[in-house]
C-alpha cells in the first residue's frame, strides 16, 4: 500500500474490507504514519461549547432552530474566560470555542473575547461557530484566532442538501469558505459524518480524497448520530441506496475512515472524538489514538450548560466535570505509552 497514491478504487475496497487481518494492517500503517508525521505526543483541546442556539434546520441536529423543547443558552464573556483559566490550570495548549450557528454571537463582541484570551494567556484559539460572513471571519482572525473548523460534511452536493437546507436569505458554500479561511491565514479544519443516510462507499472515499485535495490541517471524522427530536432521527429518509451501498455508521467504519484519512493527510491534526467515545465508552477513544488520531478534546463547558448542547442524545462523558475529564484522559493516554502535548500544537509542516 503506498499512501500517497491511494485511489478511489482502494480507499473504497479498504471501506468494503471486513477480514480482521487485512484491517489490522490499516490499523498498522495508519498508526505507523501517525507517529512517524506527528509523533506520540496527543494534544488535548479544550472544547467551550459558548451557545446552543442555532438557526439553521439541519435533519439530525438537536441543536436546530425548531427544536422548542430545548432550553437555550449563550455563555457571559467571564464565564467563557473562567473556562479559559481551567484550561491553563490543566495545561491545554488550546481551546476550543464552538456553537450553533448563533447569529446572537455578534463578531465585534466575540473578536474581544478572543483578544482578552491571547493577552491574557498563551492559549491557541480555534473556532468552530458554522457559517460566517467574510469580514467576521477577517476580524477574528484579526483578534488573534488561529484555527477554525467548518465540516463539509460529505463532498455530496445533492446529499448535503437533503440534510442541511439552506437559510433563505443566506446562502454559502462550505468548501469556498475553507477557502476563504486558508487565504486569510486560519489553519483550516473540516471533516465529515460516517452512516448518513443516502451516503454511498463511493461518496465516502470521495470525501477522503477531499481531505487529501483540501490539504486540511485539521480533519474531524466521526460516525453519524442523529438526535431522536429531528426528522431524520423519526426515520424521516429519502434515500434509495440499496442496502449493500449504505455506509453503516459504526465503531469499525469510523476507524476505517480515520485510519485512511491519516494515510491521505498523514501532517494533519486528527482526534478521537465524543462521538466515537459514545458508542464505545471503554476503548472507543483509545481505539481511535491506536487508528491515527493524535487529538482529544477534553470538554471545559460548564454543567449546566453542558447537558443542554444535545446535538445528539446520551453524549459521552457530559456529566463528568471538567478536572475528572482532565485526569481520566491523561491516564488513558499514558496507557497506550503515549504522553499528553505541550503547546499550542498545530500542524507540523
Amino acid at each position: 500500500m503506498n499512501p500517497a497514491e491511494l485511489t478511489l478504487d482502494e480507499m473504497e475496497r479498504w471501506l468494503r474490507e471486513e477480514d480482521d487481518r487485512k484491517l489490522e494492517e490499516l490499523w498498522e500503517a495508519a498508526d505507523r504514519t501517525r507517529r512517524e508525521h506527528v509523533g506520540d505526543a496527543v494534544h488535548l483541546r479544550g472544547l467551550i461549547e459558548i451557545s446552543n442556539y442555532c438557526v439553521r434546520q439541519c435533519g439530525y441536529c438537536g441543536l436546530r432552530s425548531d427544536h422548542h423543547g430545548l432550553q437555550r443558552y449563550r455563555m457571559t464573556e467571564e464565564e467563557i474566560m473562567a473556562c479559559v483559566g481551567r484550561a491553563v490550570e490543566f495545561g491545554y495548549g488550546t481551546v476550543v470555542m464552538q456553537s450553533g450557528e448563533d447569529y446572537g454571537i455578534l463578531a465585534p463582541w466575540l473578536a474581544g473575547v478572543i483578544r482578552r484570551i491571547k493577552t491574557e494567556t498563551s492559549l491557541a484559539v480555534t473556532l468552530s461557530l458554522g457559517e460566517r460572513l467574510d469580514h467576521e471571519l477577517e476580524l477574528w482572525r484579526n483578534a488573534g484566532a488561529d484555527r477554525y473548523l467548518l465540516r463539509f460534511e460529505t463532498s455530496d452536493a445533492e446529499l448535503y442538501n437533503l440534510i442541511h437546507p439552506a437559510l433563505a436569505d443566506r446562502r454559502f458554500d462550505r468548501l469556498e469558505i475553507l477557502h476563504t479561511l486558508r487565504r486569510l491565514g486560519y489553519e483550516v479544519g473540516s471533516g465529515v459524518m460516517i452512516g448518513i443516510p443516502g451516503q454511498s462507499y463511493r461518496i465516502l472515499a470521495k470525501d477522503i480524497d477531499m481531505f487529501r485535495r483540501l490539504d486540511l490541517d485539521m480533519i474531524g471524522v466521526g460516525p453519524y448520530i442523529s438526535h431522536p427530536c429531528t426528522p431524520l432521527g423519526q426515520g424521516d429518509s429519502t434515500s434509495s441506496l440499496p442496502p449493500d451501498e449504505q455506509v453503516p455508521n459504526t465503531e469499525r467504519m469510523t476507524y476505517k475512515v480515520m485510519a485512511l484519512t491519516r494515510l491521505v493527510c498523514p501532517q494533519a491534526n486528527i482526534p478521537s472524538t465524543t462521538a466515537l467515545a459514545t458508542l464505545d465508552r471503554d476503548n472507543g477513544r483509545e481505539l481511535g489514538l491506536q487508528r491515527g488520531a493524535n487529538v482529544v478534546m477534553p470538554n471545559l463547558t460548564p454543567p449546566q450548560y453542558r447537558v443542554l448542547y444535545e446535538i445528539y442524545p446520551d453524549k459521552a462523558c457530559v456529566h463528568e466535570t471538567a478536572e475528572a475529564c482532565c485526569g481520566c484522559l491523561g491516564a488513558r493516554i499514558a496507557a497506550l505509552d503515549r504522553f499528553v502535548g505541550t503547546g499550542p500544537g498545530g500542524r507540523l509542516r
